[in-house]
């Protein structure tokens, strides 16, 4: 057992050094609801200016940039102490034109290569270096009025480019991607973008990508990025909170791999607790659809109390007007977990945690414990207990077909487990999983 254990983290450390480094992978294959309704589903809403084999981001970071001499990254794994945003450009190729792509993105299996590169990316804003200067006055420590200014200008220029980009997007709804651990900025950059080009192209399409360890030793590569999924979790919530203000936005969908669903996670907490303050519903205030998380990195126990951290804590609620707890989101709040997850096998050894939320089994999952989430009636747990379709079995969200449909499904259509089109078996009250002819 101890030698499995050694080969399997073995594995996994060469994985980071040199899978973390590449700089083009092929698209994700096509979702099983696109092979059988092709283009007219897949672009059917999607405008002229977007149908192009280009797809443009949206990108908020607090990565330090690179700067080494040919680095192909704009930004690295270090951490920067300010808050920037910009445009990045994953090209899907090689120098294919749009028909191409479109014949291509409805084969199961595909006759050309279509394989995501990054292209230009361009920093467009920078909020002001962190911590904000303070002043003394005759009233005590105050906030510079100059890096005020600055922050609120930078703020301004912000909210003006997603308004721009709203004007583009059919469904006037934002989509924010939290990458996890061994992530570079390309990577983190690719799967946004094909998560975009599958969800037709309809959504402003961004991620939010924080420093998080993509090279090194395996296990100080897992402190450095816990500690960094802390350092990052301030600027998620700014950033959630920029969009969720921005005149126009109608709604936000909130989607985190891995170690990002921690960072996520105590973020929304954050956000949901300023919305008490304000005396307001959280799902208003911000906007909220749907957040799912996939392969969550996560022990059980800290799962479960994070998202039930104010059911037990009433006096955080103790000025609002009814006993019923607020609206956090208007759609679903969604887990999907495998228990053949290997990288998380790992991570439940280093943390020597009871269960990883995101490596579940259908007897990990307390059938109490599933009667109290069904309580919230927007809570549910998706299993995937088929074979891995990645070396990890870590990124199926991606790599297999019948979950990014699924996936896609929720966050497109809004359609709920075991409705048409999302085919998966009821197997506990929160509990579903997909057909057995399926996996």
């Amino acid at each position: 057992m101890k030698r499995a254990r050694v080969r399997t983290l073995l594995a996994l450390t060469l994985s980071a050094a040199t899978v973390g480094c590449a700089s083009t992978r092929p698209l994700m294959p096509t979702p099983t609801l696109y092979r059988e309704h092709g283009e007219e589903a897949l672009f059917r809403n999607t405008p002229a200016a977007r149908r192009t084999p280009d797809v443009e981001l949206l990108y908020i970071t607090d990565r330090a940039p690179e700067t080494e001499p040919g680095s192909p990254l704009s930004y690295g794994q270090e951490r920067a102490h300010s808050v920037a945003y910009g445009s990045a450009v994953v090209e899907l190729g090689p120098n294919h034109d749009w028909s191409t792509v479109v014949q291509q993105s409805q084969l199961a299996e595909r006759t050309q290569d279509l394989n995501l590169e990054l292209g230009a990316v361009q920093e467009l804003g920078r909020f002001p270096e962190e911590p904000y200067a303070v002043e003394s006055t005759a009233s005590g420590p105050a906030r510079s009025a100059t890096v005020v200014r600055q922050h609120a200008e930078t703020r301004a220029a912000f909210q003006a480019e997603l308004q721009r980009r709203l004007e583009e997007a059919p469904s006037r709804e934002v989509i924010l991607y939290v990458h996890g651990f061994n992530e570079t900025f390309a990577r983190a950059s690719f799967t946004t973008a094909e998560l975009c080009h599958f969800l037709g192209r309809e959504h402003v399409c961004a991620y939010f990508t924080w420093p998080a360890s993509s090279s090194g030793n395996i296990l100080t590569s897992f402190t450095t990025t816990t500690e960094s999924a802390r350092f990052a979790e301030s600027h998620l919530v700014k950033t959630i909170r920029w969009i969720a203000r921005t005149p126009g936005v109608e709604g936000i969908h909130l989607l985190a791999h891995s170690r990002g669903s921690a960072l996520l996670l105590d973020a929304l907490r954050d956000l949901v607790k300023e919305a008490f303050v304000y005396g307001v519903a959280p799902a208003s205030h911000l906007k909220l659809v749907n957040v799912i998380l996939v392969a969550p990195d996560i022990d059980e126990d800290v799962a479960i109390q994070k998202f039930e951290v104010f059911v037990s804590d009433p006096d955080v609620l103790a000025h609002w007007p009814s006993q019923l707890d607020p609206p956090t989101l208007s759609g679903r709040f969604t887990v999907y977990s495998s228990p053949q997850d290997r990288a998380l096998r790992v991570s439940r050894m280093l943390f020597r945690s009871r269960a990883r939320t995101g490596q579940l089994s259908a007897d990990e999952a307390p059938l109490e414990e599933q009667q109290r989430l069904e309580k919230w009636e927007k809570f549910d747990l998706i299993l995937y207990q088929g074979l891995r379709t990645d070396l990890f079995g870590h990124a199926y969200f991606v790599t297999n077909p019948r979950v990014s449909s699924d996936l896609i499904v929720l966050l497109r259509y809004g359609t709920k487990p075991g409705e048409p089109g999302r085919s998966l078996e009821q197997i506990g009250p929160v509990l579903w999983t997909f057909p057995e002819e399926t996996r």
